[in-house]
């Protein structure tokens, strides 16, 4: 008789219940892979941790629908996020392909958001709502800590876009850089990275190269989860979004961010901009299955 892992066998929650995608993709390549796992209820947070650890993508997002909404909880493979916009993304084409197209109400742990998917002739396009935004000028001592990290100097800033703490249920250190060189020699020390993260209390640095009012040039470092660069960060991108609203940016009612590039991993976030200050950010893309 062949032996059993019990440990194994009494688990209702493996890999197998894991769906993937690739969000924000451009031109059916390139996208952040996010795991989704739809199920009766959200497994336990332990097992929600482990299973993120095991899929080993920089989030998983968990979903379960309960009482005409779906209550979401998003998890890296080292903790839990409040809040991860590719892996809405991800959910909201896991939704589609489960329940069909539309517009899903989802609640997170700090608040209520929702997303929308539909399909067109470029395949699966979902939007989320984002968390309400909000921005303030990085301190002096946040500065001049990023600069070191980067081997950037202050004269390597935009002075159009200043550095600036940006939240979207998440927050973001938004830096500016005047060369697109400067953007994609980026490098850094991961350990000095999360320690610096962690300090400032940081989801990620989101360093930005505008190309245009309306197209930027983007990588983000997502230390404080070990991981060294994210391909598409949807969570950033509206946080960096309603950052430019409060700057009265002139960025036309939306902007491009394009990520990726770098990492061989070309990405596309749409972020759409409306009045009044502070309010919902529509980030959207395209998914695909992987």
């Amino acid at each position: 008789m062949t032996s059993t892992d019990t440990s194994t066998a009494k688990r209702p929650y493996t890999l197998a219940n894991i769906r993937r995608y690739a969000s924000f993709s451009q031109d059916g390549q390139g996208g952040n892979p996010a795991g989704v796992m739809i199920s009766a209820s959200l497994p336990p947070e332990a097992e929600m941790q482990r299973l993120a650890h095991e899929v080993g993508y920089s989030e998983t997002v968990f979903a379960t629908h309960e009482d005409g909404i779906w209550r979401v909880r998003y998890f890296s493979p080292q903790a839990e996020v409040p809040f991860c916009g590719h892996a809405t993304i991800a959910l909201g084409a896991a939704l589609a392909e489960t329940v069909g197209v539309g517009t899903f109400p989802l609640r997170l742990n700090d608040g209520d958001i929702s997303v929308d998917a539909a399909t067109d002739d470029g395949g699966t396009l979902v939007a989320l709502h984002s968390p309400s935004t909000r921005s303030r000028p990085a301190t002096v001592e946040t500065i001049s800590d990023m600069l070191s990290l980067f081997s950037f100097t202050e004269s390597d800033l935009d002075p159009r876009i200043p550095p600036a703490i940006a939240e979207a249920g998440a927050t973001h250190l938004i830096l500016a850089l005047k060369s697109r060189e400067k953007l994609a020699a980026m490098d850094y020390d991961l350990e000095q990275g999360r320690n610096m993260m962690l300090k400032w209390k940081l989801g990620t640095i989101c360093l930005v190269h505008a190309t245009s009012n309306t197209d930027f040039a983007v990588r983000n470092a997502f230390a404080s989860h070990g991981v060294f660069e994210d391909p598409a960060t949807g969570a950033a991108a509206a946080a960096f979004a309603g950052y430019l609203r409060d700057l009265d940016w002139p960025h036309e009612g939306r902007i491009i961010v394009h990520q990726g590039n770098e990492m061989g991993v070309p990405s596309r976030i749409c972020a759409e901009i409306c009045q009044p200050f502070g309010s919902s950010i529509r980030v959207s893309g395209y998914v695909r299955p992987i």
